[in-house]
């Protein structure tokens, strides 16, 4: 696959899961307004990524948020394994203080496999988190703190989202991911 692979299907992934399902109640006026890059790393390693999420995160940095307020790092040949990611997750903290990013940026994590602690592998409330490829989300803090404060009870989506994914079953939610990466656009 190429990179444009890569971006068409997590393209349809925001379109029919994060915004769709209203997963993320901030992320479709950004996406409409062509706010939210996506980028794809084509490290192999996890050095590499970290170079790459620098990149990222300086070019975030330096543009205003009304041209681009988000990123999405999708890096289809590093860190496959959920728990090698996750075990990552901890160099991500640790560059986000290196960089003095602290307080203007955060990282948030996307995964096929994502399992929160304490769930089982199979369990229907990891697709919150799931995605077609891994990837890292860099938020701007001030437009999440801004989108917050008008949002009524933002410590609901994560209950609510969990209901909406049991509604639709594992078998739904599977199917869904199914056509978002086999679907082709021409």
């Amino acid at each position: 696959m190429n990179a444009q692979d890569y971006i068409a299907h997590t393209r349809r992934w925001l379109e029919q899961i994060v915004i769709g399902l209203n997963f993320c109640p901030f992320a479709a006026k950004p996406y409409r307004l062509g706010q939210v890059r996506i980028q794809v790393s084509e490290a192999t390693t996890t050095e590499g990524l970290s170079a790459d999420l620098i990149a990222e995160g300086e070019y975030l940095i330096s543009r205003p948020w009304k041209e681009v307020e988000t990123t999405l790092l999708i890096h289809p040949h590093v860190l496959s394994n959920f728990f090698d990611y996750n075990g990552y997750l901890r160099e991500v903290e640790a560059l986000i203080i290196e960089e003095n990013w602290e307080g203007v940026l955060q990282v948030a994590s996307f995964h096929p496999d994502y399992q929160f602690g304490g769930e089982a592998p199979d369990a229907v409330s990891n697709y919150t988190n799931r995605s077609p490829y891994p990837m890292l989300h860099l938020i701007r803090e001030e437009r999440l703190e801004a989108a917050l404060e008008h949002y009524e009870a933002p410590e609901d989506i994560p209950n609510r989202n969990i209901a909406r994914l049991e509604a639709m079953g594992r078998t739904g939610i599977l199917d869904l991911l199914h056509q978002i990466k086999s679907k082709s656009k021409t």
